[in-house]
């Protein structure tokens, strides 16, 4: 498909070439769609790092029953049933879509796909490709098939800045590239642009994942849901790298045991060990750093010298910081992981914006509820850009129109906001360290400059982890150490959270005249 950038001829724009970004392309074909990427394709995307793999019940002691009893489990009394239902009843022909755009799967000797075991899963489900690397090559795979599709464009090296609304409705989007800011026209706009780990100093995503699609979606007056429920995966390498090298759940899932710097196992009396849900592992990790001692993941019994042919990355990315896991336990330490939370949609990826659909981590389905069930996330995101393309495909393309300009706001830079999220929006909250971090964050978000994105997502967050007076989940309260069993989903636009704001500020100010 070639057109002219700036006139995309009412053509679908999906912003964000991971995992969701990726499907909806190829789902949409052959209706003519734009693929905007600020990088090229197939790099600096959060599905690329993924190392666990997609979760269906696939093996013969296992069912989509099993799968969305453990899915609802995980998030602890606020997933939208219905949804869990719809997207594990269709997680073995996920797998099946994937195959037939060209993943190979790991197989065992028998020619059966090699199912793996990760936390507060009930049964073997995890399919991988790769091994330990199945972001990557789930993201070569389909980045191949989106450059062998002649109805997909793809625009690399160009970044969405805002979203043009009129009348109520997506008009457009305002996009930078080497050649400077153009106002592309179109009704129908796909965010799929991943999550939100960037905003804090210890992550496992690529650093430029700082809630851009959040912003995006805000500012043009989207709701946003459930925006408190950060995961933090408790086992990343304790490295000076940033991104954090993730050491895969499933190393724990073949045995390996986590211990303090004595070597003493401290989750032998939790239920479920080290396959604990992963907010109960952070939460342990936590507990053991901020009473001065190190964790290390201890895999020399099960695995010893079969660590490397069983997780050759990780092997790798060890090594490159001086450690041989064959004979050595992995120091490792909690880092910001995924978001449950995310642009609010219905089943098919609708958001309360008319034109504007979310894909991916970006969205909030109700899949995930308070904390995501280990590998649902690649899952969601195969299964439902099949919804939400064929959703964009039915919509009227609108009729085209001469945007206006606008004010381009500076790329977002999240640097100056790492230490206040990490501090406040952390494993461990309290209202007292929420509220400041909201007066500081409102601030910055205040003022048109680079930080500016990154603090009004940061300050969502803050605001609807004040709003939930409650521990469940990966959101935990210190000052709110109890669940609250009438606690519901959130619900939150940015003019209610600069409402909030400001009215926390104004308080503030009066109790200290």
């Amino acid at each position: 498909m070639s057109l002219d950038i700036q006139n995309i001829g009412g053509a679908p724009l999906i912003i964000g070439a991971g995992l969701a970004g990726l499907m909806t392309a190829l789902h949409l074909a052959p209706e003519p769609v734009v693929l905007l990427s600020n990088a090229p394709l197939g790099t600096e995307a959060c599905s690329e790092l993924a190392q666990g793999g997609l979760a269906a019940s696939l093996g013969g002691d296992d069912g989509p029953e099993l799968h969305l009893c453990d899915t609802l489990a995980a998030g602890d009394g606020l997933c939208d049933e219905a949804m869990v239902r719809r997207v594990v009843e269709a997680a073995p022909r996920a797998i099946g879509n994937l195959e037939r755009f060209g993943v190979a799967f790991d197989r065992g000797p028998d020619g059966a796909l090699r199912l793996g075991l990760e936390a507060a899963h009930s049964h073997r489900r995890i399919v991988h490709a790769a091994n330990d690397a199945t972001g990557r090559e789930l993201v070569r795979t389909l980045a191949a098939a989106v450059r062998r599709t002649p109805s997909i464009t793809i625009l690399e090296g160009m970044e969405a800045r805002r979203l043009i609304v009129e009348d109520g409705a997506i008009a457009g989007v305002l996009v930078v590239g080497g050649t400077g800011t153009v106002a592309m026209s179109t009704s129908r706009v796909v965010l799929a642009t991943g999550g939100i780990g960037g905003l804090f100093s210890d992550t496992t995503n690529p650093l430029g994942s700082c809630g851009h699609g959040l912003a995006l979606a805000a500012c043009a007056g989207a709701e946003l849901a459930d925006l408190e429920f950060v995961q933090f995966h408790p086992t990343a390498l304790d490295s000076p790298r940033r991104p954090m090298p993730l050491v895969s759940e499933a190393v724990r899932g073949e045995g390996a045991v986590l211990v303090d710097e004595r070597g003493q196992r401290f989750l032998a009396d939790t239920p479920g060990g080290e396959l604990a849900p992963r907010d109960v592992v952070a939460r342990a990790v936590w507990h053991q750093l901020a009473a001065g001692r190190r964790v290390f993941l201890d895999a020399r019994k099960c695995l010893g010298p079969r660590f490397g042919k069983r997780f050759p990355a990780i092997a790798y990315l060890c090594q490159e910081a001086g450690i041989d896991p064959a004979v050595e336990p992995i120091p490792v330490r909690p880092a910001a992981h995924y978001h449950m939370g995310g642009i609010a949609v219905d089943a098919v990826g609708r958001s309360s914006l008319a034109g504007l659909w979310a894909c991916g981590e970006v969205a909030c389905t109700g899949l995930h509820g308070a904390n995501r069930l280990a590998s649902n996330s690649l899952t969601e995101a195969v299964a439902t850009a099949g919804w939400v393309a064929e959703s964009v495909a039915g919509a009227s393309p609108g009729r085209r129109r001469r945007l206006l300009s606008t004010l381009v706001p500076p790329r977002p830079d999240p640097s100056c906001i790492r230490p206040v999220a990490s501090e406040a929006l952390g494993i461990i909250r309290d209202g007292e360290a929420l509220r400041e971090a909201a007066a500081a964050l409102l601030q910055i978000a205040a003022v048109n400059q680079a930080a500016s994105d990154p603090a009004l997502v940061a300050l969502m967050i803050a605001i609807a982890a004040l709003r939930r007076k409650e521990s469940r989940g990966s959101h935990y309260r210190s000052d709110f150490p109890r669940r609250n069993a009438a606690a519901r989903p959130s619900r939150l636009t940015l003019g209610m959270a600069v409402q909030a704001a400001v009215a926390l500020s104004w308080r503030a100010s009066t109790r200290s005249t």
